[in-house]
């Protein structure tokens, strides 16, 4: 005889399938491994049911169902972050958005695309342009990372010190609330000031508030060259002065300037020296991946060429190198993205993205030298990031990763971000992994606002429980 639960189970499947169609719900052991597992693997989740639905009324749908029968539900994306975000949880609902991938319209008038969540960043980037215009939005997980994943954990990237976060290219949203309602604003304008701008606060809530089905985003026009070289500083100030003046010289078209201490580079560099030369010599103290986008090739570069020969005569940068075709220029970015070679004899490991004031950045790397020093002699750290944001990435390892060794790292680099007012948190998102040091980056004020919201959001907490906030 069936239990009461086992009929539950067995109802909410139907109506599931009755939502989306039969074979776009699977539960049990018929769910992947995708979609139980975040980046690291360290986190994992057996949810009851996947759900694939095809537009945001079916999402409506699902939700209210799960709502109903009392079932958490988890949007799984590209499955990029290292948080533990999108995981979902034991027994809930595994809401995957795969299916809704449409470029629904480019707006070159308005410069403007209107999306779904499910639509790969890179798919919409090369939409963008075909159509002569660009998606600013660049992170080196582009060819998994889902537009939605996107926006819930407002990624940053390569071209913040130029085109800003996720959050800036956000112009409307369509959002599910946690009740089934949907909420629908898919504007163009660039101006709004009609009261709260509730966007934003989804934006970065890592699903927990709402869950995004559709955005409308703010292009630019494609820039038609590119310049891009790899400089060496002798200090960290002095590789600052360099990108602050490259930001005046080259007239706003300066788009990345991401910074690497010299045992990064060295490491990073040597890893790739089976397949190409290092751009500069090691042991030349700061180096920085340049880039410029503009206009008019022929002007754009020799101002470039120009910008950068007075920086080496005023010997505030030490070296250059201009990379004079695509390989080249893919040469130099691969110092910084390809970074597995490099990484290879330090596994396992930790990566850390965290956010301070600039000029906080070298006293930041200093005292995590110290700290983790004294509290773990053995360990490697690297550091290496966004320069024009203040996001620095922390790489730590020692050789093996017990959840002791985990939370002393945590402990190690979340105690110093407090000492630098800083954030635990720049692009990934808190998720589970830096939950229980969200006191470290908000004050206890903060903290209850952000459970007063969630309470009046999501009061039954089905959406995606557990992350940012500490049960």
């Amino acid at each position: 005889m069936q239990s009461a639960a086992g009929k539950d189970k067995e109802q909410l499947r139907y109506r599931l399938e009755a939502i989306v169609g039969a074979d776009q719900v699977r539960s049990g052991a018929d769910i992947g491994e995708r979609y139980r597992l975040d980046l690291t693997r360290r986190y994992a989740g057996a949810p009851a049911y996947l759900v694939k639905p095809a537009t945001t009324l079916e999402v409506s749908e699902v939700v209210k169902a799960a709502a109903a029968a009392g079932l958490p539900v988890t949007v799984i994306g590209g499955q990029s972050g290292t948080v533990g975000g999108a995981v979902p949880s034991d027994g809930g609902v595994a809401l995957s958005l795969e299916r809704m991938n449409r470029i629904v319209e480019i707006d070159q008038l308005s410069m403007t695309m209107t999306v779904e969540a499910g639509c790969i960043l890179q798919v919409a980037q090369e939409a963008a342009e075909q159509q002569g215009a660009l998606l600013p939005m660049d992170l080196g997980a582009r060819g998994s990372a889902m537009i939605g994943g996107v926006i819930g954990s407002n990624a940053g990237g390569n071209r913040v010190l130029r085109w800003g976060m996720m959050r800036d290219m956000v112009l409307g949203l369509e959002v599910v609330l946690a009740d089934g309602a949907i909420l629908s604003s898919l504007t163009k304008m660039l101006k709004d000031n009609a009261g709260y701008a509730w966007k934003h606060l989804v934006t970065g809530s890592e699903g927990t508030l709402g869950i995004v089905t559709r955005a409308v985003l703010r292009l630019r026009p494609l820039p038609t060259s590119r310049q891009t070289a790899m400089i060496a500083a002798p200090s960290f100030e002095a590789a600052i002065s360099a990108m602050r003046r490259l930001e005046v010289t080259l007239s706003g078209r300066l788009s990345s300037f991401e910074i690497m201490w010299d045992d990064f580079y060295d490491r990073m560099s040597g890893g790739l020296l089976d397949r190409q030369p290092r751009p500069l010599p090691s042991g030349l103290g700061y180096y920085a991946v340049v880039e410029a986008m503009g206009g008019d090739e022929e002007h754009d570069a020799a101002q470039f060429e120009r910008a950068l020969a007075a920086l080496v005569e005023s010997r505030i940068v030490v070296d250059a190198v201009i990379a004079q075709s695509e390989q080249q220029r893919q040469q130099i970015w691969a110092v910084r993205e390809d970074m597995n070679p490099g990484l290879a004899d330090l596994r396992p490991l930790i990566a850390y993205d965290v956010s301070m004031a600039i000029a906080d950045m070298p006293i930041f790397v200093e005292r995590a030298r110290a700290a983790m020093a004294a509290a773990y002699p053995e360990a490697t750290m690297l550091f290496y990031g966004h320069a024009g944001d203040g996001n620095l990435h922390v790489i730590a390892s020692r050789g093996e990763l017990s959840d002791e060794t985990r939370l002393g790292f945590d402990t190690v680099i979340y105690d110093v971000v407090r000492t630098v007012g800083g954030s635990i948190a720049a692009e990934h998102g808190v998720g589970i992994s830096r939950r229980a040091f969200l006191g470290h980056a908000r004050s206890q004020s903060e903290v209850a606002l952000m459970r007063t919201l969630k309470m009046a959001m999501d009061p039954a907490g089905t959406l995606n429980p557990g992350k940012i906030l500490a049960p």
